[in-house]
């Protein structure tokens, strides 16, 4: 608990300079909010009372201790754009790209594991180049070019998935295929490096000689040994996954957090941004802390050298 508590507390300044810096940078995007929401041809008091309402005709100082004033309340202020609270918004899309994010890296993990492992265990052959050659063409894909192939594969050639939205049966599919390549590719390298490196430490020359079977000696001993510093990766691309689904998320229309920022910056809705921002820095922060967790469980020993300290 004292180190939740630690971790808790180091993430404050964190979220605030995520906040602050976020804050100055969308005042700094050339547009005025008012005429964006009410068009040129509004009127010069209807503007002026907009930018009343949110506090857009004060000086950039007061406008930053006010926002500041609201974060420590929890208050997210209101949607230039939708009059609608911005919490609320975020509520609507924040659980969209949270199943999205989740199910990429599912298959990512489907795909890496194995083939990092087979990879390490057959390497210099056949199946060891291949997947490699996967890895590699996955890096170098990017996701812009990824989702039109899949579009067309799996949407207009065969007929199996829906091309766009989150109404229909499956939908969510392709816009996780799309992100879960990527990290597959990623992560493979990452699992294949670890396993042969750990495949010739001496504790598994001991296990093959007492006479454990090959898939012990490898899922039980070498893989679980490999997969902390995959753990790490896995903690920094699933923060990656809830704050860079933005291109994936805009191409097939999937209503999550990154088309809902994406939306605010070209309105220069601010209080959007801004929570937008906020709660995928937190989300950041909060799985980082769940991957320092989950290395106690994995490796008992940095468990006990966090209770020592």
């Amino acid at each position: 608990m004292k180190f939740i508590l630690r971790r808790l507390l180091l993430a404050v300044p964190v979220v605030w300079g995520v906040a602050t810096i976020v804050f100055f940078f969308v005042h700094l995007l050339p547009g005025d909010p008012a005429e964006i929401v009410l068009g040129e041809n509004a009127s010069r008091a209807s503007l002026e009372k907009l930018r009343a309402d949110h506090h857009l005709d004060e000086p950039l100082s007061v406008q930053y201790g006010l926002f500041l004033s609201d974060l420590f309340k929890g208050n997210l202020r209101e949607s230039i754009v939708q009059r609608k609270a911005v919490t609320a918004l975020i509520g609507e899309r924040w659980l969209y790209t949270a199943e999205l994010a989740l199910l990429a890296l599912l298959i990512a993990l489907a795909i890496s594991l194995p083939l990092g492992t087979i990879a390490a265990v057959r390497a210099g052959r056949l199946i060891d180049q291949a997947a490699m050659a996967f890895s590699l063409l996955g890096i170098c894909l990017p996701a812009f070019c990824l989702a039109p192939l899949l579009i067309i594969a799996f949407s207009v050639k065969l007929g199996w998935l829906p091309v766009s939205g989150a109404e229909a049966p499956g939908s969510i599919f392709l816009p996780a295929l799309t992100l879960g390549v990527s990290l597959s590719a990623i992560l493979a390298r990452m699992v294949r490096a670890q396993m042969l490196e750990i495949l010739s430490r001496d504790y598994l020359r001991t296990a093959r000689a007492k006479g454990l079977a090959p898939w012990q000696v490898v899922i039980r001993h070498a893989l679980r040994n490999a997969l902390l510093p995959v753990v790490t990766l896995v903690g920094i691309q699933m923060g990656v996954l809830l704050s860079g689904a933005i291109i994936t998320e805009k191409i097939f229309a999937w209503p999550g957090l990154g088309s809902l920022l994406l939306q605010g910056i070209f309105q220069r809705d601010y209080p959007v941004v801004q929570g937008c921002v906020l709660v995928i820095s937190l989300t950041y922060v909060l799985v980082n802390l769940g991957t320092d967790l989950l290395y106690g469980i994995l490796d008992p020993r940095i468990r006990v050298e966090g209770e020592k300290k």
